[in-house]
């Protein structure tokens, strides 16, 4: 059988490894955690969002970038301190400017492709996630930010995405739970929510079930291809250890611009940090009083999750403070006041704060199919939208490898493990 390593257990390399089983490869999943997903993946927003493909490769977010520098608690904060790495990815930002009409509605298209590919997947795997299906609403506090939205979502139009304005009696019967004055919002209908962490375990699980192998532990020091292959270099339990495969798909997150060197490609990925809080809704008065809808508030740039009964998602701030993962105070502080705010009947004494490094190309485009030379294959650079894209760009790649690395196994149709209940 033709084998395929994939660096990475999180959203993207689960959904790259079951694209390839299902095809008929022999599948190794490495990572360097004990379990999948226990990184990016963990604790995200929540939203299978094409509502939110809108790139930010736009002079405002500059400006505000420039504006927000002084504050702590910033929706956007960019730390000044210099390094080659940070200053070519922002210059590669702002050379992408150009493109921000024509990348939005191309991210738009995959993360509307995304989502039948997602959903089959947890059929064939049988996942539950706690998948909510009564769309996005983005809500707005003045017109000017109203206004902008209305022509985003004229390009999202264009790309097949319907998105309709509401005015906020519409919000409150969208969402009763919903408090504040606010000047209008979108609704997105089609859009969906789940977490990202229940549904990548597993799909790791499921891989493995089905025969494929998953290296947990396993901390890849070298990646050493040739002709025929690339061997995958480990240590794992303090031994060093290596294995050979036909091809890779790498989809490590932050970790792909390191491994992508080695393999001769530059994935110019940089991490930016992002913030959630988890708050337990522990009374029938905290549950009855958080909403289910999903929210985004487009002026503090929050997004909500209802994850089940009792699990609201509240995420939100992008920091550019490199390869950090510490967790602030000061930065997660305005999302429990937000929380407080816009649903003051939710108790927060049991909230749990979460923060993770988004793969960001400075485009805001992912980083999927072949790279420079034969075997070496990329899933990787999703951003804050791994969740939403991942699903498509993991099916793109796996068609790539079927046309480069064909595979030897001779049952191609995938018989699904079980059926997942709606």
């Amino acid at each position: 059988m033709t084998r395929i390593a994939v660096i990475g257990a999180g959203i993207a390399g689960t959904t790259s490894a079951w694209s390839l089983i299902r095809r008929g490869y022999d599948v190794t999943l490495f990572d360097r955690q004990r379990y999948a997903a226990m990184e990016t993946s963990f604790a995200n927003g929540g939203q299978l969002s094409a509502s939110n493909a809108e790139v930010w490769t736009a002079w405002s977010t500059i400006l505000k970038g420039l504006k927000w520098m002084a504050r702590k608690d910033a929706p956007l904060l960019f730390n000044p301190t210099p390094g080659w790495h940070k200053l070519s990815w922002v210059a590669e930002f702002i050379a992408s400017i150009p493109q921000y009409e024509a990348n939005t509605k191309e991210t738009v298209r995959l993360a509307i492709a995304a989502r039948g590919h997602m959903e089959r997947m947890a059929r064939e795997a049988g996942i539950d996630f706690d998948r909510e299906k009564r769309g996005i609403l983005h809500v707005y506090r003045n017109a000017r930010d109203f206004d902008h939205a209305a022509r985003v979502t004229r390009l999202y139009a264009e790309a097949g995405l319907e998105r309709n304005p509401v005015s906020p009696d519409d919000m409150r019967r969208i969402e009763p739970a919903l408090s504040g004055d606010f000047y209008g919002g979108f609704y997105t209908e089609s859009d969906s929510t789940g977490d990202i962490h229940k549904f990548s375990i597993g799909l790791a699980d499921a891989i493995e079930r089905s025969g494929g192998q998953f290296v947990t532990g396993a901390s890849v020091t070298r990646l050493v291809r040739d002709a025929g292959g690339v061997t995958v270099h480990f240590d794992r339990d303090g031994h060093g250890d290596e294995e050979r495969f036909d091809g890779i798909v790498i989809a490590a997150g932050i970790a792909s611009r390191h491994f992508a060197a080695q393999l001769g490609d530059r994935v110019n990925i940089y991490p930016v940090k992002g913030y959630s809080i988890t708050v337990n809704l522990d009374t029938p008065e905290s549950r009855g009083a958080a909403p289910w809808m999903s929210l985004l508030d487009d002026d503090a740039k929050i997004v909500t999750s209802r994850l089940g009964a009792n699990r609201l998602r509240i995420a939100g701030t992008a920091e550019f403070t490199g390869e950090n993962r510490d967790i602030r105070a000061d930065r997660i502080r305005p999302l429990t006041r937000w929380c407080e705010a816009m649903f003051p009947g939710v108790a927060t004494e049991s909230v749990v704060p979460w923060a993770g490094l988004r793969p960001m190309m400075p485009n805001m485009m992912p980083r999927f199919g072949r790279g420079r030379a034969p075997r070496v294959f990329y899933n990787t650079g999703h951003g804050h939208l791994g969740w939403t894209l991942s699903a498509a760009t993991a099916e793109a790649v796996a068609e790539v490898i079927g046309n480069d690395l064909p595979a030897e196994r001779n049952d191609p149709v995938f018989q699904p493990l079980l059926v997942a209940a709606e």
